[in-house]
């Protein structure tokens, strides 16, 4: 599993981070503390709370993944468990 935290600007970022992760065969989790959403679903991810760092974990494998929302990274924290 992969975690990095994201930070979103405005709402187009939201839409074009929602985009990209659709684009990928995986799951993705996002939110912090109690609150986790699906990452694919717009409306969950304006549910939390954007100016906030959030942490998106993602079970794929493949860290490539990584480099397609790089322009919404927060800091590049990978760990692996």
């Amino acid at each position: 599993m992969q975690q990095v935290l994201i930070k979103f600007d405005d709402a187009d970022q939201v839409r074009d981070f929602v985009n990209e992760v659709n684009k990928v065969e995986a799951n993705f989790e996002l939110g912090s503390g109690n609150r986790i959403v699906d990452a694919k679903s717009i409306l969950g991810v304006f549910a939390l709370d954007l100016t906030q760092p959030q942490r998106l974990k993602c079970d794929a494998s493949d860290r490539n993944v990584i480099d397609k929302i790089t322009a919404f990274l927060y800091e590049r924290k990978l760990c692996c468990e």
